[in-house]
């Protein structure tokens, strides 16, 4: 490892192949960013085990072991130039954003489906809820 974390590891650790350059440089922004990978992933899975009760909490911690494996795959593709660790990485993070913009259609769903039933339906005269009589306090 270098000390300095911007940079790309000595080139020691490196196989001399023009393939294994290409993977250390496509990997150099995923290894700069590897802490917050890895933080990001450790609070999602942390922020997931309180709704474990609920089921719900698989996802969060699910999506939490992807970001923590996707850092450690950047990190072996930046140092070794492994190309089999950088699409590993790559396809973790594609899991990662698919579960993300599945989640995203659910939520956008359920909010027009509550949209309906709290706007549109009174409106058309078919109500869920009744008002109270508040005449008969006065």
């Amino acid at each position: 490892m270098t000390s300095n974390p911007g940079t790309l590891p000595p080139a020691g650790y490196v196989l001399n192949s023009d393939d294994s350059e290409f993977v250390r440089q496509a990997s150099l922004p995923f290894y700069q960013s590897r802490g917050w990978i890895k933080f990001t992933g450790i609070m999602m899975i942390l922020g997931g085990i309180p709704s474990l009760f609920g089921l719900v909490g698989i996802i969060p911690i699910w999506q939490g072991i992807l970001l923590m494996q996707a850092a450690s795959y950047f990190e072996t593709a930046a140092t070794t130039g492994q190309k089999f660790a950088f699409h590993s990485g790559m396809n973790n993070i594609k899991t990662f954003f698919i579960i993300n913009g599945v989640l995203m259609l659910i939520g956008i769903v359920t909010f027009l489906m509550i949209l309906c039933v709290l706007i549109i339906l009174p409106l058309i005269g078919i109500s869920l809820f009744t008002l109270p009589d508040i005449s008969k306090y006065f």
